[in-house]
């Protein structure tokens, strides 16, 4: 039981370690939201490519805050119950153009991640109408917290 908790204690500090690289504004990219982008189809790009790991409802797998068997942490809501809301929009563009592992590699930090990079199927403007189909849904709390990310 003690070696299940110092486990469970290790993987959840080191994804606070790798969430708080997220949120942190030193070394992110300074890529932001284009002025114009298309929500609905941002909607339809979510359901055709990120609806089958994230949920239909941005709901996130069960159990998103622990690792599988693999110890890989299952795909996280988007909705306002995850933590995307928390991240700036650079973060969250390299993080679905490149990956996961890829997205935070760049950074110096080894992290493995579940998503795959879409930079090779989606172009730059399909990933931004994506992630501003994420951020429409969410609460005004949430945006306005994300937009100070952003600043």
């Amino acid at each position: 039981m003690m070696k299940r908790l110092l486990i469970a204690s290790a993987v959840v500090l080191g994804a606070a370690g790798a969430g708080l690289w997220l949120m942190g504004d030193a070394d992110a990219p300074t890529m932001s939201m284009p002025d114009t982008v298309d929500i609905v189809r941002g909607q339809a790009l979510y359901a055709e490519n990120c609806a089958a790991c994230h949920g239909a409802n941005l709901e996130g797998q069960p159990d998103w805050r622990s690792p599988g068997p693999d110890g890989i942490l299952p795909a996280p809501p988007h909705d306002e119950t995850g933590h995307t809301w928390h991240h700036a929009d650079a973060l969250l563009f390299e993080y679905i153009k490149l990956g996961g592992e890829a997205a935070l590699a760049q950074q110096g930090l080894e992290f493995a991640s579940g998503m795959p990079g879409f930079g090779d199927q989606l172009s730059d403007a399909e990933i931004w109408n994506i992630i501003a189909y994420i951020k429409s849904t969410w609460p005004e709390r949430q945006r306005a917290i994300q937009a100070d990310k952003n600043r």
